[in-house]
């Protein structure tokens, strides 16, 4: 692994670059299918699922490099903007061609952008990563991750009320998340952050709920019931934005409808109550 570029202030960040190369283990990808019970199992040498590609190139420190969040520490490749509370807020993907499990992969990771704004619940400092994963020289996969920094909120702030889901669904796919599933998750891809195992800090510390369903989980489950109904397409672009959490026992939906242009399906994540938990659009190639 290598890392370019040192850092003053988060701004400075911009332009920084770090590189991981990894290998993507059959039975890595294999516990992943197992834990989302799915039904094709990849061998080495096909193609990797969509939304797989997270369960590698991930951070594993020692534990005296994790924040109180369970989190590795920031200041290293991601920039220190001195607020305790970061989420994957969504992101933008393209799959240019096959990443075959069992191949050796290298990724590439540039910051993008750092952005600080003040909002209602405070400071908050929005940072844009790109990563560009390869094989054999080949680009297999391009994405664009949303990092949201913020402030704890202020005791007695209400919490925002979130947006209705969509109507109109033409695929729908009941999901009921338990601690098991989130547990094998952050195993899976080394997410040690707290708030997806460990309730007392969920609640007491962070003020959720319960334990927090992983973004990037939602995203993956969506991303394989894009493929369930479209079977005949290859998926070519995903993109998602995470815009309620969602909480271990309660059942959520993943729901779809026919996209604007014929290749491309609306996809979303309806919450127990109804709400919109994440939206997302998956666009297919040939």
């Amino acid at each position: 692994m290598t890392v370019e570029a040192a850092m003053t202030g988060p701004e400075s960040a911009i332009g920084r670059r770090e590189t991981k190369s990894e290998t993507i283990l059959a039975e890595r990808v294999a516990a992943l299918v197992e834990t989302l019970e799915l039904p094709d199992m990849p061998v080495a040498g096909q193609p990797l699922p969509a939304g797989f590609h997270w369960l590698f190139f991930n951070p594993f420190v020692r534990r005296s490099g994790l924040g109180v969040d369970g989190h590795p520490k920031t200041g290293g490749f991601l920039p220190d903007t001195g607020l305790p509370r970061r989420m994957w807020a969504g992101g933008r993907i393209s799959y240019h061609a096959p990443l075959a499990v069992g191949a050796v992969a290298e990724k590439e990771s540039e910051i993008l952008n750092v952005v600080e704004k003040n909002g209602r619940a405070g400071r908050l400092v929005f940072v844009t990563v790109r990563h560009r994963i390869s094989s054999g020289g080949t680009l297999c996969i391009e994405e664009e991750q949303d990092i949201v920094y913020r402030e704890p909120p202020a005791a007695g702030t209400p919490k925002p009320v979130p947006a209705a889901a969509p109507e109109g669904a033409i695929w729908t796919k009941e999901v009921k998340p338990d601690p098991v599933l989130l547990f094998r998750y952050s195993a899976l891809t080394y997410n040690g952050h707290r708030i997806h195992y460990d309730r007392p800090y969920a609640t007491q510390e962070e003020g959720y709920p319960g334990l927090v369903v992983h973004g990037p989980l939602v995203a993956t489950l969506l991303q394989d019931f894009a493929h369930r109904c479209r079977p005949e397409g290859s998926l070519a672009r995903f993109e998602f934005r995470g815009m309620a959490p969602l909480f271990v026992d309660d059942s959520f939906t993943l729901e779809a409808a026919e996209g604007e242009t014929p290749d491309s399906l609306s996809l979303w994540a309806r919450g127990p109550n109804g709400e919109l938990a994440m939206k997302a659009e998956a666009v297919f190639g040939a």
